[in-house]
């Protein structure tokens, strides 16, 4: 199971990286000014996306 859970999470780094680079409009709306981020575009993207196909939901729920 963690072979493929970290397969999907790769794939799915690999496509959105490609989809970002391709069309950068699409990259989540940052602040012009303020602390800078520790993660990638396509890190929040892709983490997101696991959390919502792992049916996580957010623990202040």
């Amino acid at each position: 199971m963690k072979t493929e859970l970290d397969s999907l999470a790769t794939a799915l780094y690999v496509k959105t990286d490609g989809l970002l680079t391709a069309s950068p409009h699409l990259a989540p709306w940052l602040p012009a000014v303020g602390i800078a981020p520790q993660v990638t575009d396509t890190e929040r993207v892709m983490l997101a996306t696991m959390q919502a196909k792992l049916s996580f939901t957010p623990e202040a729920e």
